[in-house]
């Protein structure tokens, strides 16, 4: 009997970490995923410039700033999770086993739906019916509301101006003309006349 209670907890406890580990694989997964579209709205964003279109630049640079605090996220998440998995008394980490899946649950969940979400971008580029196009920018921008600090915005604009300089290339200035300067003209130099005093002729006295 007391073999049967030990083999039922050891049972749970495996199941437990068990978990803890396929949820780390998982996320470990999707990192790798955001961080090819974080890269691809990059990509997107020089396009959209391209053809003078700011908007929707703008809109990839927001999306791109979103999955980068996603990363973050996933990134203490993990740190949790292999700290979960190494501890060895389950019964005094049990609590915290739990939390960290369900936070764990959570993270994957708002991942899950942004790699779903980066169809709607590229659609947006696709998309010849201006009205459905701006049908979707809108969703998209819906979406992102609240989701980015003002601290991300700014970082974003910031972001914007430097691809809007990249696209544009160098600034061309005006070729410097291959003609010689033309020579300075010389001062005339003046010449100061000694004054002629008239030489006096002695008068002897008579």
């Amino acid at each position: 009997m007391g073999n049967t209670g030990s083999s039922q907890k050891v049972s749970s406890q495996d199941r437990a970490i068990l978990d803890l580990k396929i949820q780390r694989d998982k996320i470990y997964q999707y990192q790798k995923r955001i961080t090819a579209l974080t890269d691809r709205e990059t990509e997107i964003a020089r396009e959209c410039l391209a053809r003078n279109d700011k908007r929707r630049a703008l809109l990839a640079l927001r999306r791109k700033k979103y999955q980068e605090t996603l990363l973050s996220k996933t990134d203490s998440q993990l740190a949790q999770l292999e700290q979960l998995t190494g501890q060895v008394e389950f019964a005094l980490v049990q609590k915290d086993v739990l939390f960290g899946l369900q936070q764990g649950t959570k993270v994957l969940q708002a991942i899950n739906k942004e790699i779903g979400g980066i169809e709607a971008v590229d659609r947006l580029m696709e998309e010849t019916a201006e009205a459905r196009a701006y049908q979707e920018f809108q969703e998209v921008s819906q979406m992102l509301e609240g989701s980015l600090s003002t601290q991300d915005e700014e970082d974003v604009e910031d972001e914007l101006e430097a691809l809007e300089r990249e696209v544009a290339g160098p600034v061309q200035l005006p070729a410097v003309p291959s003609d010689p300067l033309p020579e300075r003209p010389q001062p005339p130099v003046e010449v100061q006349e000694e004054s002629q005093e008239p030489t006096r002729t002695p008068v002897l006295a008579s």
